[in-house]
């Protein structure tokens, strides 16, 4: 993959002060983000890292649909806690299916379908994310190792074959509701993940 470092800035937030760095595929246009704090003082440390796919139903919107939202903003705050980390914001719509795929998805799950069976159904991968761009973006910050904010063991799996020192899993249990309590079984059962 090709993605080259753009511009960054200083982003003052709810949950405090963040560095947003752009990342960009000179041929795709696409777009990252990493969201930082921290990284101005050198540190031998493993740093805390969440790799976070962009949920507009639930980032922007607030859906119980997932645990999305309440996952990116309990990492927002256990960063600015901790006063060091990154979120890298990948730009994955719905695992990688785009917002247009995944809406239809969630129509299917309205019908009784799991996350996994509606991709199927519409002759799609459950999971079409690629962590490529992730090396590029921790070398140009300066991480050499990192403590992984996931509960999804495949992902680290992802990250350690793309030679990235994942030296810690860091569990992240927030957003069960009553509207995705089947969501998080498909995920636990299906997809690996762990709760």
């Amino acid at each position: 993959m090709s993605i080259e470092f753009v511009a960054s800035s200083k982003l003052p937030t709810t949950h405090g002060e963040f560095i947003i760095s752009v990342f960009q595929d000179p041929e795709s246009k696409e777009e990252h983000v990493a969201l930082s704090v921290g990284l101005d003082t050198p540190s031998e440390e493993p740093t805390l890292v969440r790799i976070h796919s962009e949920c507009l139903t639930g980032d922007a919107f607030s859906s119980l649909k997932c645990d999305c939202g309440p996952q990116l903003n309990a990492t927002m705050q256990l960063l600015q806690q901790m006063g060091r980390g990154i979120i890298l914001y990948l730009r994955q719509e719905g695992r990688g299916i785009g917002l247009t795929n995944k809406i239809r998805a969630y129509a299917l799950q309205d019908q009784g379908h799991d996350t996994v069976d509606a991709n199927l159904l519409l002759n799609l991968p459950a999971d079409a994310r690629s962590y490529d761009m992730c090396p590029i973006m921790l070398a140009h910050l300066e991480v050499q190792s990192v403590k992984l904010i996931t509960n999804n063991p495949l992902k680290i799996q992802a990250l350690t074959d793309l030679g990235i020192d994942v030296v810690e899993r860091v569990p992240l249990i927030v957003g069960k509701n009553r509207f995705n309590e089947d969501y998080l079984k498909t995920k636990r059962e299906r997809m690996s993940h762990l709760y």
